[in-house]
């Protein structure tokens, strides 16, 4: 009987730690998110991005830990992600070394994802630029807008309308990069106080110093967090930096 009760305790002890350990991501399967601003501040979409991001994490697999300290930014804890996102940064947000961190990760086939204001930060730090793929001039106001899908056979674009129409705040550009798989194009003659003439590119992904990069402009707001095809184009975005291989019309779950 002694012996019975043993095994018992012995195979649900077992059957526990397996169970606890199952939550454990592996790298392969963990992003961080990085929301620290220096800036303007859109805290709605900031809010809203945290939120959502967590939801599209547990739909789809992956562990999501959001941050507003740039102390995180070192060698050994930024090992644990396979990608990390600036949600809505803005200005100056990481130190020298922070800076270094960051591109060790990259070149170590780390992923990136820029959301919006992302290419409003980190000016003085050209490294960045380059795997943004571009830096923030201006904005008119929040408008309607044609957005042109240029490659419907990308993870972040395949859900979509070949002809997207929204809202949101549209981004002009003081430099773009040249080496951009360019997604999203935005159509000038659709709204008033576009600044990037007929070729606007708003969206892309490229590989860059071993490692892979994928930026949006969208995402101004809360609203853009609400409406299920930038949910898609986002968590598109996020497996692209994380690793995963295109394929046509794939559709992930983010309801």
């Amino acid at each position: 009987m002694k012996r019975n009760k043993s095994y018992f305790l012995f195979s649900l002890l077992f059957f526990c730690t397996v169970s606890i350990s199952s939550f454990a991501f592996p790298k392969s399967k963990k992003i961080l998110v990085f929301s620290k601003t220096a800036g303007f501040r859109h805290t709605s979409s900031i809010q809203a991005g945290k939120k959502y991001l967590v939801e599209l994490g547990q739909k789809n697999g992956f562990g999501v830990d959001t941050t507003e300290s740039a102390d995180v930014f070192t060698p050994e804890n930024l090992k644990q992600y396979a990608a990390v996102v600036f949600l809505c940064t803005t200005g100056n947000v990481l130190n020298q070394q922070q800076q270094e961190a960051f591109e060790q990760f990259i070149r170590n086939k780390g992923g990136y994802v820029g959301l919006h204001s992302a290419a409003d930060t980190e000016y003085d730090w050209p490294w960045f630029g380059e795997l943004n793929g571009a830096y923030f001039k201006s904005h008119p106001r929040p408008q309607e807008a044609v957005f042109n899908i240029v490659d419907d056979q990308q993870l972040a674009t395949a859900h979509l309308p070949k002809v997207w129409k929204r809202i949101d705040e549209l981004y002009n550009f003081k430099w773009i990069g040249t080496d951009l798989h360019v997604l999203i194009t935005i159509d000038e003659a659709s709204y008033t106080g576009g600044g990037n003439g007929e070729d606007h590119p708003m969206a892309w992904y490229h590989e860059f110093d071993g490692g892979r990069g994928f930026y949006t402009a969208l995402g101004h707001d809360n609203k853009s967090w609400e409406d299920p095809l930038y949910l898609q184009h986002v968590l598109g975005g996020i497996e692209y930096a994380m690793g995963i291989q295109s394929s046509s019309k794939k559709k992930a779950s983010v309801r």
